[in-house]
């Protein structure tokens, strides 16, 4: 969510909610061990102001701040953004 509110700041776009449904999913890895081997990211981004971006750019800024995300850079588990556009 920071890295999404920071690119969206900087291309100009003021975000006036931002939510998210996360879902995880815990089973058995590869080493036989419970683990949460996904996690599903569903966040809903609401613009205000003069410039709102498209459903395009949307997406875009998603994949970027997905790419940046520590969290998402950091864990063994599979990671997915389904944004809501």
């Amino acid at each position: 969510m920071l890295w999404f509110l920071s690119i969206a700041a900087k291309r100009g776009f003021v975000v006036e909610n931002y939510r998210d449904d996360a879902e995880g999913v815990m089973e058995k890895n590869d080493d036989g061990r419970l683990a949460i081997t996904v996690v599903t990211l569903r966040p809903n981004a609401v613009f205000a102001g003069n410039k709102i971006p498209s459903g395009e750019e949307i997406r875009q800024l998603h994949d970027e701040a997905h790419n940046e995300c520590f969290i998402a850079n950091s864990v063994k588990s599979n990671v997915r953004c389904l944004a809501v556009i």
